[in-house]
């Protein structure tokens, strides 16, 4: 359906009230009748739910999912090397902070200006540094953070991103609670550490606010419960999980119920698998391939993952890359997990083991190329370790990383390692 021209459409409906009424006209009537409609279509919209394919193939219980799973390796080291472990998860981190930083400079530029920026600043375009020129400047960005901040000669330290704020929330989360906790703990972790959020991830936290039960948080007034917000959090579980995909999913499910439901949810479970997959495997696509076992396998999600895995090595450049999705989903919004997750998984195919060809291709894409970039460099980075990404992309960060975390405004980078690789041991101890 082209919900381009349904905007359009609604937009004009906008601008001929505004019209009439700035001509005198009285429209309280009819807005107040528009408003009626609305309301009445929103509501008929969300009780229709699901159809009974979806609602028969795809669960939203973790016990119906798991059932619904192919066979996979649900563990993938035969022990836990804490010497391993560190200099992966280092890649991992700092390669998802380096992505993401490279892409939030840009995020959602149409292509064509992020050429243009190239062009003007004298940068190569896939980009292969970070930006020296950026669009508003002085526009705050996450509370704390100003665009400039993202620049390279601006670089001190992890600017703050909502991908990266809540990778250091999941490790608050996981020190408070455990690596068993549920999504009540999600909840209330919410509340704690939250001052906003955005999408999905806002309706829920409102809805926590107004003491809707957590159970049904993340459905109630809710459309973007298949949006991209549960799996840019699903990187922590991943980490507290390297090498055990099954348990990293169950993780990311305990998470990402909060908000999502549906692909929603099993876009988080897939990149938490992954993620933890990426640490014992030797190439990001066979860590993809693994995570694929981790959903269910009638799923939309699942069919479409597996579409984009099967593609990704066919698939040349960026552009190569926008040409195949835009011929795909045509109508899909750009924050929507399935559309993002193509930009990740093309990614990872074009670049493989370099860190830079992956970020710089994940970013060229657009659409939410902070997100999914960030995600792109996680996985690489488990995959290659800290020591096969160029330093030009994690030295102008010393040791400093900036969220909007209540309480908790500056992290440590070796601090953020050491206390994941502390919970990663536990989790080991446990298996």
């Amino acid at each position: 359906m082209n919900y381009q021209l349904l905007n359009k459409k609604f937009e004009n409906v906008v601008r001929w009230l505004e019209v009439r009424d700035d001509e005198g006209r009285n429209l309280k009537p009819e807005f107040q009748k528009l408003m009626k409609q609305f309301d009445g279509q929103i509501k008929k919209l969300a009780r229709l739910g699901p159809s009974p394919a979806v609602a028969r193939d795809e669960p939203n219980s973790l016990k119906a999912i798991k059932a619904k799973r192919t066979k996979g390796p649900r563990k993938l080291w035969k022990e836990f090397s804490p010497v391993l472990y560190t200099e992966k998860l280092a890649g991992a981190w700092l390669g998802r902070a380096a992505a993401c930083t490279l892409g939030a400079a840009v995020e959602f530029h149409d292509v064509r200006v992020m050429k243009e920026m190239a062009r003007y600043s004298g940068q190569a375009y896939p980009p292969v540094d970070y930006w020296t020129i950026i669009r508003d400047p002085w526009e705050s960005r996450y509370i704390k953070s100003k665009r400039r901040d993202y620049v390279r000669k601006n670089l001190d330290h992890i600017p703050c991103d909502d991908d990266l704020t809540y990778t250091l929330l999941g490790l608050l989360i996981l020190e408070d609670y455990g690596a068993n906790f549920t999504t009540a703990d999600i909840g209330k972790a919410w509340l704690k550490y939250l001052p906003m959020a955005c999408t999905a991830e806002h309706i829920a936290l409102e809805n926590l606010k107004a003491r809707v039960n957590w159970k049904t948080a993340g459905e109630k007034d809710n459309p973007f419960i298949e949006w991209i917000g549960a799996d840019i959090r699903s990187d922590p579980w991943g980490y507290a999980a390297p090498g055990l995909p099954e348990k990293a999913a169950e993780m990311a499910y305990n998470d990402a119920f909060i908000s999502h439901r549906y692909g929603g949810l099993y876009g988080s479970m897939f990149f938490s698998a992954a993620i933890a997959a990426a640490f014992a495997v030797d190439h990001p696509l066979e860590a993809c391939r693994i995570a694929l076992s981790e959903i269910p396998a009638k799923s939309r999600a699942y069919h479409e993952f597996d579409w984009m895995i099967r593609q990704a090595p066919k698939i040349k450049d960026y552009e190569h890359a926008i040409a195949t999705i835009k011929k795909r989903y045509p109508d899909m919004s750009g924050v929507h997990t399935i559309i993002n997750a193509a930009c990740t998984i093309f990614g990872l195919g074009i670049g493989g083991t370099d860190f830079t060809k992956v970020a710089s291709q994940v970013v060229a894409m657009g659409w939410d190329n902070d997100c999914t970039a960030a995600t792109a460099g996680s996985i690489v980075g488990a995959v290659v370790g800290i020591s096969k990404i160029a330093p030009h992309w994690y030295k102008p960060f010393g040791d400093r990383c900036r969220t909007y975390i209540n309480g908790h405004e500056w992290f440590s980078n070796q601090d953020i390692i050491r206390r994941f690789a502390s919970i990663a041991l536990r989790v080991w101890q446990n298996v």
